[in-house]
C-alpha cells in the first residue's frame, strides 16, 4: 500500500513536470527556444516537440496509456541528453538524468490503479 502512494507521488511530481515542460516548448519561452535553437529546432519544431510532451504526461495518468505515456515521455527526456551530449554539455546531461531515471523507475513499479 505505501508503495502504491510513494508511485502515486512519483507519477504526479512527473507529470506536472512534463505538463510544465510540454507548455514552456508550446508558449515559446525563451529559455526553451534558445536552448532547442542550438540544435536546429524552430518554433514549429519545439511546438510540435511540446504538445508531445504535453500528451505524453496526460497519457501517463490512465493505466491503459501509462507504459506509451512514459516511454515516449523518456524518449524526449534522451533526446535531450543526447543534444547534450554531442554539445559536450555534461552538466546538461547531469540535470536530464534524474528525470530519466525517475521515468524508469516509474514504469518498474507500474500504474498504482492496475490490477
Amino acid at each position: 500500500m505505501i508503495l502504491k502512494i510513494i508511485n502515486s507521488a512519483l507519477i504526479l511530481v512527473a507529470v506536472f513536470m512534463g505538463f510544465k515542460q510540454g507548455m514552456a516548448m508550446v508558449s515559446g519561452k525563451p529559455e526553451m527556444t534558445a536552448m532547442f535553437g542550438k540544435w536546429g529546432f524552430d518554433k514549429t519544431g519545439l511546438m510540435i516537440n511540446g504538445i508531445i510532451t504535453i500528451a505524453a504526461s496526460l497519457m501517463m495518468l490512465f493505466p491503459k496509456t501509462f507504459v506509451w505515456g512514459n516511454f515516449l515521455m523518456a524518449a524526449g527526456i534522451l533526446l535531450i541528453i543526447c543534444f547534450h551530449l554531442a554539445d559536450k554539455d555534461f552538466k546538461g546531461v547531469l540535470i536530464e538524468l534524474p528525470f530519466l531515471l525517475l521515468n524508469g523507475i516509474i514504469i518498474y513499479l507500474q500504474h498504482p490503479l492496475k490490477h
